[in-house]
């Protein structure tokens, strides 16, 4: 009995390890999405701005600062490896959404993983249900042995 316990036990440290690997990348996709949305709102910000519209521009610790737009004509856009380029305003926006389907991507390739880890996991609970099930049975069984052989 005691290898049927350290084999239960192994399982619920292997669905414990699957469950917390699902969360990590979860929280991944979730992180992906909201990426998304900025940049959902710097499109929808580059083709309604005019020049000298008046922005607030984030300084960093919930801290912002009224700027005027100079030329919404040409928009700085990161490129990616801290690398940043001036576009013009159309090919920025085809950046932008390149890196959003970049990311669309990314969440559907994390979602199959998710997908996959939760399979694993449903069989790992299964086979974890049915060892419980066999030790309960033996210990009913032992159990009926030991009346009978009291009862004698």
């Amino acid at each position: 009995m005691g290898g049927g316990q350290q084999q239960l036990q192994q399982l619920s440290q292997e669905l414990q390890e699957l469950d917390e690997e699902i969360e990590a990348l979860e929280a991944e996709i979730a992180d992906y999405r909201e990426e998304q949305a900025d940049i959902d709102d710097a499109i929808e910000a580059i083709e309604t701005l005019d020049t000298g519209a008046t922005v607030q521009v984030p300084l960093g610790g919930g801290a912002y600062l009224r700027a005027e737009v100079q030329d919404i004509d040409e928009v700085i856009v990161s490129l990616g490896g801290n690398y940043s380029a001036e576009q013009e305003q159309d090919d920025a926006i085809d950046v932008l959404r390149r890196k959003q389907e970049a990311l669309g991507d990314r969440i559907e390739e994390t979602e199959e993983e998710v997908d996959e880890l939760e399979s694993e996991s449903d069989e790992l609970e299964q086979q974890a249900q049915q060892m419980q099930q066999q030790m309960q049975q033996q210990q009913m069984q032992q159990m009926q042995q030991t009346e009978e052989e009291d009862g004698e």
